[in-house]
């Protein structure tokens, strides 16, 4: 399992914004390990697939208190990384305003596959404190699959407060297909193909150099959730 706690901002910038403070960024930061690596690069673009599956409640109850800015709020998702679909983590985000709490565990694609099939029972089998929390949630809020969510990140990382910027481009997903492990999924674009989300994330301070990079954007910063985009089919949500 693994906690992590920080702050968070985000962006939408355009293919130009993207080219300019991708360029400024590699001159301070290090590109993560998986950006640089992976075996998926050369046939998906620069850096790594991301691909998540949320669930909410029968009233979608994350979702609207998304929508409608409750300062407390979570999500629930299943994360597998498609370089390695061998694998997946079950993450709990609990959010109030800037700050975050992200909360992981690992399962094995067979457990995730019946965490799609919509047996949370498993979570009771492996009998972990956390796991019993996400089983609660589900349970107590009926929690069932709502959406999938699909991008290529592209990410820099510094040592200092653990900083990391991100840059998520070909955004898109499904409302009626689960099966994340698939490479085969069938998806639609949600969000704009000529922008970028820019997100950056820090404990307890962002370093000035950064602050330096991102300034010209300040004024910029939105409040963007991938999920609450992916429902827009259904929820006739309008970006």
């Amino acid at each position: 399992m693994n906690n992590v706690f920080r702050e968070e901002m985000k962006f939408v910038i355009t293919r130009d914004q993207h080219l300019k403070l991708r360029h400024q960024i590699a001159q301070v930061l290090k590109r993560d390990y998986h950006s640089e690596h992976n075996h998926y690069r050369h046939r998906k673009g620069d850096g790594y697939t991301i691909r998540s599956l949320y669930f909410d409640s029968l009233d979608d109850r994350d979702y609207h208190e998304k929508i409608e800015g409750i300062e407390l709020r979570r999500k629930c998702r299943l994360r597998t990384y498609m370089h390695d679909p061998s694998f997946c983590l079950l993450e709990l985000k609990k959010k109030q305003g800037s700050n975050q709490k992200k909360t992981s565990f690992r399962l094995t694609k067979a457990q995730g596959e019946r965490l799609i099939q919509g047996d949370y029972s498993l979570l009771l089998e492996i009998g972990h404190p956390f796991l019993l929390d996400c089983y609660q949630i589900m349970m107590q809020h009926v929690y069932r699959p709502k959406s999938v969510v699909t991008y290529e990140r592209d990410a820099f990382v510094a040592k200092e407060n653990k900083i990391r910027v991100t840059f998520d481009q070909m955004i898109r997903g499904t409302e009626s297909n689960f099966d994340i492990f698939s490479d085969q999924l069938p998806e639609m674009p949600f969000f704009d193909p000529s922008h970028v989300v820019l997100e950056v994330k820090y404990d307890g301070f962002l370093l000035q150099y950064i602050k330096d990079i991102l300034q010209e954007l300040e004024k910029e910063q939105l409040s963007v959730s991938k999920y609450c985009l992916s429902r827009k089919i259904s929820k006739h949500y309008l970006f």
